[in-house]
């Protein structure tokens, strides 16, 4: 599986559409908009790295995740705090190191062990 391959199979990973059945439970802010803001993020994240490319440098790919880390702080923020929770934390972060993984970054090296989202998440 090549560079592009690789990224595009971690969106079989996406947390969103379970996320989405949470408003069956009263969770209004797992609304659709409000997960597709989520998947936007993570879209944009995959999309860039792939156009920066394999040899790019990590520091490159790693300001990447940093913008996609603090977009989704942008996102909780403007939903009062309530939209990333314990479980969809856990999601996230694995998310992100998964995509990490597969362009070639050790997550173990950021965020004191516990992956790339550690190093600016505030949720």
């Amino acid at each position: 599986m090549n560079y592009a391959e690789s990224l595009e199979s971690c969106k079989s990973k996406y947390p969103f559409d379970v996320w989405r059945t949470y408003v069956d439970d009263g969770l209004e802010q797992y609304n659709e908009e409000n997960c597709n803001r989520a998947k936007s993020i993570v879209d944009e994240l995959i999309k860039s790295l792939k156009s920066l490319g394999v040899n790019s440098a990590e520091s490159e790919k790693v300001a990447l995740f940093k913008i996609a880390v603090e977009s989704f702080n942008v996102l909780n923020a403007d939903l009062d705090e309530e939209f990333i929770e314990t479980g969809e934390r856990e999601d996230l972060c694995e998310l992100i190191n998964e995509i990490g993984k597969c362009v070639g970054i050790d997550t173990s090296k950021y965020g004191a062990g516990e992956g790339l989202a550690s190093e600016w998440r505030d949720w």
